[in-house]
């Protein structure tokens, strides 16, 4: 039986909510506690006692931070680098061409600048180079430099790196590391096969960051001393949320950290992205998520690759505020693009047989620069893995998205390993390939075999969980707040999601072509204001628009708008059912 009786949502979804058990725990946390109800449900499906909410709570950076020297090559790695500084080498970073590559770029960019030294910054074209470190770009930039970082990317860069003479190549990445490591004078992933895996959920602006820890401390030992680390820690949260990095352990504490220093507004790229963006108060992951990485993206996406990079790593207000509103226009274009490719890929899959183990699609002409947002969009649709592939020229580049529990990088390797794929690597829930025209039938073939012995496509639709049952007029601002302690939140930590029973539509509104904005109460006469975003594109727009004064139990999360100095609640509504009676 479903949570609240619902067992077939508007979207098609199950409820499922706290157990007996759960229950019982959150009473207990009360009683020991003293915070309120839902946070104490939310601290309890969070796997914390009462007696270690109070760290939770409050999460130390010090006390979680990791060292940095239980990573394989990280004190080579900081040696070398701190020598390329004190003898004033050349430097070259050689960065990936997303969130996480660029703002680990700027994070080595920026520490260098404090210490009087600049560096030569690369990122390669997505259409003319793809992903990656390549001979070429390698060979002209160990002509010039005597020292090359690659970051969030390298790991798996065996030719490339070997092309290169006479320059020492750091790599600093997190995606998944074959067999044998490229002959580079250090390579510093948590997830290389001969790695524990325990800070595998790093994103390569974590281990970035790891090494500048080491290097503050090499520095330290030399009796010197280093920039400040904590006010880098925007640029780590930034990363964190838009490569969907779990918001687990070190994640929580650097993002939460992290916040606090972007809502400083140090940052010029930071400062013009959230201007452009219209973000009027203090950045929470949600901006970072969707109104941030999606403009940082476009450059890399179908504009100029090192665009993003350039921005994170600006000091000038002006240049900053020219390059965020090229990247704003570009990511208008993206989106344009997106939608055109997304209506093709999801013609493909309706055709195909439904519950395969995977879902994708492949188009000419397709732009590769928007095939992860589709797989990503489409992934979420069907609670399956995806692969959307671009063609050009009898070549095709894709990209999938994978969900919980499914190993998508591990199977995409395991292609590449078995000769269908020229290349192809990644991690857990993404990963990136490439490919002949005349193998993407037998490719998608072979991967979704590998997919289903993994337990793909036997989830079935995504049941909807919540985390309790709340009254409109408990859903307070306090309350919102305190519960935000709990944060913050993102992947592996979603934002508390409540259910609100029996409610009563007092007014609804449509806002654009898929959006509906409403108020419902209760019959004690609390009303909360609401918003379904993308609500037309399922059955729920359309039944909460023409609710005919009928009941409905509402599900979504409580958000603070804020008008003019003032703050009230808001609920995000994910998804309704109509009251059976």
């Amino acid at each position: 039986m479903g949570f609240l009786d619902v067992n077939s949502s508007l979207t098609g979804r199950c409820w499922t909510g706290p157990d007996a058990s759960t229950e019982r725990l959150t009473e207990a946390m009360i009683q020991q506690t003293g915070h309120p109800r839902a946070v104490c449900a939310l601290l309890v499906s969070r796997g914390i006692s009462a007696e270690g909410s109070a760290k939770f709570l409050n999460p130390q950076l010090r006390a979680l931070l990791p060292d940095p020297r239980g990573l394989k090559d990280m004190q080579p790695a900081a040696s070398r680098f701190l020598q390329a500084l004190k003898s004033r080498e050349r430097i070259a970073i050689f960065a990936d061409y997303d969130v996480d590559g660029g703002s680990s770029a700027a994070l080595l960019i920026w520490w260098l600048r404090q210490m009087g030294h600049t560096a030569t910054l690369y990122v390669p074209d997505r259409l003319t180079e793809g992903y990656g470190p390549n001979p070429k770009a390698m060979t002209e930039l160990a002509a010039a430099h005597s020292l090359i970082v690659c970051v969030d990317c390298g790991t798996v860069s065996h030719d490339a790196i070997a092309a290169v003479n006479g320059t020492d190549v750091i790599v600093l990445d997190h995606h998944l590391g074959g067999e044998t490591l490229p002959p580079a004078l250090a390579v510093v992933n948590p997830n290389r096969q001969d790695e524990s895996g325990d800070l595998g959920h790093l994103c390569a602006a974590g281990v970035v960051f790891l090494m500048l820890v080491e290097l503050g401390r090499q520095q330290r030992e030399a009796g010197s001393k280093g920039p400040d680390l904590i006010s880098m820690l925007d640029l780590v949260a930034l990363a964190t949320v838009a490569d969907v990095a779990p918001l687990i352990g070190i994640n929580r504490a650097l993002v939460r950290q992290g916040l606090k220093v972007m809502a400083r507004r140090d940052r010029p790229g930071l400062v013009a992205l959230a201007d452009i963006a219209k973000m009027d108060s203090a950045p929470n992951t949600h901006h970072l998520g969707f109104a941030m990485a999606p403009r940082i993206n476009a450059g890399g996406r179908i504009g100029k690759s090192d665009l993003g990079a350039r921005l994170l790593a600006c000091a000038d207000p002006a240049e900053a505020q020219s390059i965020a509103e090229h990247l704003d226009g570009l990511n208008s274009e993206r989106r344009e693009i997106e939608q055109h490719v997304q209506n093709a890929a999801l013609q493909q899959v309706e055709s195909r047989a439904d519950n395969t183990p995977l879902v994708w699609a492949a188009g000419h002409g397709w732009h590769p620069g928007v095939v992860g947002i589709v797989a990503a969009r489409i992934k979420e649709m069907t609670n399956r893995p995806t692969v959307i592939i671009g063609i050009e020229n009898g070549e095709g580049k894709g990209s999938g998205r994978s969900v919980s529990g499914i190993d998508l990088g591990v199977a995409v390797q395991c292609l590449a390993s078995e000769g269908l794929l020229s290349k192809g690597g990644g991690h857990k829930m993404a990963a990136g390939l490439s490919l002949t025209e005349a193998t993407i039938e037998p490719a998608m073939a072979r991967l979704s075999e590998l997919l289903e012995k993994q337990g793909a496509g036997r989830q079935g639709p995504k049941d909807l969980r919540l985390d309790g049952v709340l009254m409109p007029g408990a859903a307070t601002v306090d309350l919102v707040e305190q519960l935000d302690t709990v944060g913050p939140f993102g992947a592996a930590a979603p934002a508390p999601r409540f259910g609100f029973a029996n409610m009563r539509i007092s007014f609804c509104k449509r806002v654009g072509t898929a959006h509906l904005k409403l108020r419902f109460g209760d019959s004690s006469g609390a009303q909360l204001d609401a918003i379904a975003f993308g609500a037309f594109n399922s059955a729920l727009g359309g039944a909460l628009e023409s609710h005919g004064g009928g009941l409905f139990h509402i599900a979504g999360r409580l958000e603070i708008n804020e008008w003019r100095g003032r703050k009230t609640p808001k609920v995000r509504i994910e998804d309704a059912a109509p009251v059976i009676t």
